[in-house]
């Protein structure tokens, strides 16, 4: 090849990556101005320039007010939908929308993990119900080596400074129970009940809330107060709720909306009437007795569940169909009947060896006719009004030729 036409070919070569690299940052200077910034929940904490908004931008139609008499009857406990701690989160979707649900409690799980409004957006957009009315559970265990960010004040939190003294390695390695009493818990729990808010949420719930309070009792009406305060100002119904145990102090139950626990199931299918049950150390509270029930705004109960032996939920996978059938229907009708809300099993955490009925994993309850317990249409059943028992004995007389 002679000299000038190489010369000719490398200055073309020369231009047309210029050119190309020219273009591309153009291009991507045009994607920038009309995208703005990409949307990162917990960005690197070596990020130092302004941290992009969070995702709130996706505005949805403010929800109906929310009915505390729905949520009585139409209650179902919803453990992590909004936050994908299904293993099997879009058969979950489907569940729920075939469901009588209309208050799904527990919809955002915060146990060790901050919510990642993200993904609550993503799943909300999957929920096809018209009316339904979305819980945040506000955990009393937190990780102190969690990565999460106020996107607000470009802040990042500080975990390990929300602890309550002597409480570290409570809930595992790295885990504490958080403390009322620090500025940097309170202002985690004003920005994710904000952002919540924000995406039409309407119930929020305190778990387990004597862990978290002062001896006082003297931060929950200014956290409560600044909840509603927002709420308000957004113009989104709300209501506040609390799992406030064995306290009977009638003005701090009264801060809320309805106060909730377990129902201290038998393996037969019944339970107890007394304040404390028997069956527990201390006094783990049956909440409908009057020495709490008559004290508070609204009583909600349910199936506990932790993952142990002896909770609600794992001796009701261990029944038998037709005691399932009996037991639901048996506990809706007491606690309704009593102006109480009874909310049925949609999900929640067993005993890995249960040996009972199961959901999408040996460690998960789920009424999915998919799975083992099956118990979906007899928990539509009840929410619609039906008599279940006798359509388990049709069922059952078809089944049997």
């Amino acid at each position: 090849m002679d000299k000038g036409r190489k010369k000719t070919l490398l200055f073309l070569f020369g231009s047309l990556a210029t050119a190309s690299i020219a273009g591309y940052f153009l291009a991507h200077k045009i994607f920038l101005s009309k995208n703005q910034s990409p949307i990162v929940e917990n960005p690197s904490s070596q990020q130092e320039e302004k941290l992009p908004e969070p995702l709130v931008a996706n505005k949805r139609p403010t929800p109906q007010p929310i009915s505390m008499e729905k949520m009585k009857n139409q209650g179902c406990i919803t453990d992590g939908l909004l936050t994908e701690y299904n293993p099997k989160n879009n058969q979950f979707v489907d569940l729920i929308n075939r469901s009588q649900c209309y208050y799904m409690h527990r919809a955002i799980e915060t146990w060790l993990q901050p919510p990642d409004f993200n993904a609550i957006n993503y799943v909300m957009g999957q929920i096809k119900k018209p009316d339904v009315a979305y819980g945040m559970f506000i955990a009393e265990a937190i990780d102190e080596k969690a990565d999460y960010y106020d996107m607000d004040r470009q802040h990042k939190f500080d975990f390990s400074a929300m602890c309550r003294a002597g409480s570290e390695n409570a809930w595992g390695a790295h885990t504490c129970k958080p403390d009322f009493g620090s500025q940097e818990y309170r202002d985690y729990v004003s920005y994710i009940t904000h952002k919540a808010i924000d995406l039409g949420v309407q119930s929020f719930e305190f778990g387990q809330i004597y862990y978290q309070e002062s001896d006082k009792k003297d931060y929950a009406p200014q956290i409560v107060s600044d909840i509603r305060s927002y709420a308000k100002q957004k113009g989104v119904s709300i209501v506040i709720g609390a799992q406030t145990g064995a306290i009977t102090d009638e003005k701090y139950l009264k801060l809320f909306d309805y106060i909730e626990g377990g129902v201290g199931l038998a393996t037969d299918g019944s339970v107890e009437n007394g304040p404390c049950l028997s069956t527990r150390g201390s006094c783990w509270a049956l909440l409908w007795n009057q020495q709490f029930a008559s004290k508070a705004n609204n009583v909600l109960l349910h199936l506990d569940w932790s993952g142990i032996p002896s909770d609600d939920l794992d001796i009701f996978a261990r029944m038998t169909p037709e005691l399932r059938t009996e037991t639901l229907q048996n506990l809706y009708r007491k606690f309704t009947s009593q102006n109480m809300g009874f909310l049925m099993p949609m999900f929640g955490v067993l005993d890995e060896h249960n040996g009972g009925c199961r959901g999408p994993k040996r460690k998960f309850y789920s009424p999915d006719m998919a799975y083992t317990c099956k118990d979906e249409n007899t928990i539509n059943s009840i929410l619609a009004g039906k008599n279940t028992l006798e359509q388990f004995s049709q069922s059952a007389t078809n089944a049997g030729g």
